[in-house]
């Protein structure tokens, strides 16, 4: 049986290049979502946009889960940052989730009976080995500068050259290996950033992650949540929505980074040829 991959956004733009990919590709309009189904290097994809918070990422994730029979499942989008070692552009793959609104011993007393969720570790892994592979460096060497050195060369060698930082030119981007914070609340401001801080240690603070992987553990699936740092928690959502072309630039290395840890796995598998 053809393996099934559930790719899920907060926003239409971050997946709107999945629909563009896909084969054969199909519509469907059920449970209050636009669902596009297709082949891709020897899968089943199904992306939609969740919409955002928690409710409406777990009922869609629940959804191509009971449906269409996802086998995993594949979040991405933007985060504001807690962790002074990320800047704008650079990457959280979260290794670990956690609700910073919600108590967690009571949502630990149903099934699966966790206060906090992961990642698979088998996508994980994927996810860096993509993410070096397009130059960007791991956050985590910055206490070894023999590593971080090694790192850079490295980097510089990458086609992927436009991955730099923000008013950095000649800095790669980085990723972190993390935390992710998850709450139904736009954190914004110093005193909002300082409790979701303390409250989780999170390396930055989203919308929809810990859900995802919540719901995930549920069903038993495995599941992978990405992101990118697009402020620092300091800037009001209606600000941060206006900066249209940084928001559509990182919707487009959203998708190219899911896509390219698809045709990772489908390597690793033997379905297809890594490309």
């Amino acid at each position: 049986m053809t393996p099934t991959i559930a790719i899920i956004g907060a926003l239409e733009k971050e997946v709107r290049q999945i629909y563009a990919e896909v084969e054969h590709g199909t519509v469907t309009e059920e449970a209050g979502l636009k669902i596009v189904g297709g082949g891709y290097q020897g899968f089943n994809l199904v992306a939609t946009t969740a919409g955002m918070g928690t409710v409406n990422v777990a009922a869609a994730t629940q959804h191509l889960i009971s449906v269409y029979g996802a086998n995993a499942v594949i979040f991405s989008g933007i985060a504001g940052g807690l962790n002074p070692a990320l800047h704008i552009g650079d990457i959280v793959v979260g290794a670990r989730l956690r609700y910073l609104d919600t108590d967690t011993p009571l949502i630990a007393e149903s099934v699966p009976g966790l206060e906090e969720f992961t990642s698979t570790d088998y996508l994980v892994e994927v996810a860096e080995e993509t993410l070096t592979s397009w130059g960007f460096i791991n956050a985590g060497l910055a206490d070894d500068e023999t590593a971080l050195a090694a790192a850079r060369e490295a980097a510089a060698s990458s086609p992927f050259q436009r991955f730099r930082r923000e008013g950095e030119s000649a800095e790669p981007a980085r990723y972190l290996v993390g935390t992710i914070a998850t709450g139904d609340r736009f954190v914004t401001g110093a005193e909002m950033r300082a409790a979701a801080l303390e409250a989780t240690h999170a390396d930055c603070v989203e919308m929809e992650g810990a859900a995802v992987a919540h719901i995930a553990a549920k069903n038993g699936v495995d599941c992978l949540v990405l992101r990118a740092i697009s402020d620092n928690c300091d800037e009001a959502y209606d600000a941060l929505s206006a900066r249209e072309f940084d928001l559509d630039e990182y919707a487009r290395t959203a998708s190219s980074l899911t896509l390219a840890i698809v045709r990772r796995v489908a390597a690793r598998l033997g379905l297809k040829r890594e490309m």
